[in-house]
């Protein structure tokens, strides 16, 4: 039951938000008591870190699926924004947003997790499209792994509206890609943005 009751929760925090959802919203959604989730979670911000966690994890299995497969490193990249986009599309509200305002302290460890989980990411990234010649070869990769996620992250925590955050996270993909990129980087972002923009 603790795993159902976080799965809906995480569900329902996507969606509408982490301040917008109530204890009882959640076990009106289960067709269950509020006395049964205050037995697995004594408070609501206890069920916000337990579900933060949920998806968290969940997201990077899914990042995980993706990067093993045989994309170029500049396809990987989109292919990621759009696993983000798929996943926040019922979203009005940017649930990152609400999450800093209303909860930072449970936002301070979601980042920091974060930043350790993405520097692994972006850095492979990069050396990957480095190897393809998609990437220049002169770069400082510890430089530009920490530019992009401190892009991403200034974003994520202040933009309100998640339509406006996807297009704002799609800029700034264009942004980093551009700046490492070689001639032959070019024509695929190029190829990547025009499918972007359908």
């Amino acid at each position: 039951m603790k795993e159902k009751i976080i799965a809906k929760a995480s569900e329902l925090f996507l969606k509408f938000g982490f301040k917008s959802i109530t204890m009882d919203d959640i076990a009106t959604e289960m067709c269950i008591s509020k006395k049964t989730i205050y037995k697995y979670f004594c408070n609501k911000e206890l069920l916000i870190e337990e579900s933060t966690n949920f998806i968290q994890k969940e997201i990077h299995q899914i990042i995980e699926t993706i990067t093993i497969q045989n994309h170029n490193a500049i396809e990987e990249n989109f292919e990621i924004r759009k696993m983000f986009k798929e996943m926040f599309k019922s979203a009005e509200n940017s649930p990152v947003y609400q999450l800093k305002k209303h909860y930072p302290e449970i936002y301070e460890k979601v980042i920091l997790n974060e930043i350790n989980q993405c520097d692994s990411i972006f850095r492979k990234n990069i050396q990957e499209g480095i190897k393809q010649g998609l990437y220049r070869n002169t770069i400082n990769i510890d430089h530009y792994t920490k530019f992009y996620y401190n892009l991403i992250f200034s974003i994520k925590g202040s933009t309100s509206s998640e339509k406006e955050g996807q297009q704002l996270e799609l800029e700034i993909l264009e942004y980093h890609t551009r700046a490492m990129a070689t001639e032959k980087g070019i024509i695929e972002l190029e190829k990547h943005l025009l499918n972007s923009n359908k």
